[in-house]
């Protein structure tokens, strides 16, 4: 049986159009191309919204997910807020995405588990998906003792102004027991070489955002 790999829309409204109200709207359109297409995961990282108008969003999206998985129970899509605990537990999310330099897995789940017994945060699961971004193969073996559920090594192949990795220290990265996702200038012809150097999946912003995705997930289902 051929593995399946796990797919991680990063998201970036800000691609979408000029205006806020578009940005939005196709922003949760894409959410929703996701989660019915299959991803594994996705991450709201929209850094640049004020916490209030994030915390909208979120809920928003999680309202969206929530509502197509349980219409469909064959969808498992998790949504994770990018960094920001705090909104993860107040629109109960799925988990969150840690930076490299972020708090640790461990501080979040310690959080988590004391945000979850509000009443206002009783909806929120009581074990939270955690990723986390890494640049080299030491970060990836350090988050994955901190109890991350998997890690993003970043970046493979390209990222303005900074030196790719490259394959030889993500193949070194995949040695770890946590699943390991291939992130920077991955494409639907590259990434057969992050699966072969042993990474489990992929994440990406454009290579979701600038196809159809079912498209890009029957690539990975089917072909790879």
């Amino acid at each position: 049986m051929a593995k399946r790999w796990l797919l991680y829309y990063i998201t970036d409204r800000t691609a979408f159009a000029d205006d806020e109200p578009t940005r939005r709207r196709r922003l949760l359109a894409k959410i929703v191309e996701a989660t019915r297409a299959g991803v594994d995961y996705i991450q709201l990282r929209e850094k640049d919204l004020p916490t209030c108008e994030l915390e909208s969003l979120a809920s928003e999206a999680m309202s969206i997910v929530v509502q197509l998985r349980t219409a469909n129970q064959e969808l498992k899509t998790a949504l994770l807020l990018n960094s920001r605990t705090d909104v993860a537990l107040a629109v109960a999310a799925d988990g969150v995405h840690l930076r490299s330099d972020d708090i640790s897995p461990k501080e979040v789940r310690s959080v988590w588990k004391r945000g979850t017994g509000t009443p206002a945060r009783q909806l929120s699961p009581q074990d939270p998906v955690i990723g986390v971004s890494c640049h080299s193969p030491s970060e990836v073996t350090q988050a994955a003792k901190n109890g991350a559920s998997f890690a993003v090594f970043a970046p493979v192949f390209e990222k303005k102004d900074i030196q790719p990795a490259g394959l030889e220290p993500l193949g070194e990265a995949c040695q770890t027991k946590i699943p390991v996702l291939a992130l920077g200038g991955v494409t639907l012809t590259n990434a057969r070489v992050c699966l072969a150097a042993g990474a489990s999946g992929v994440a990406a912003i454009r290579l979701f955002q600038e196809n159809k995705v079912s498209a890009v997930v029957k690539h990975f289902r089917s072909n790879l």
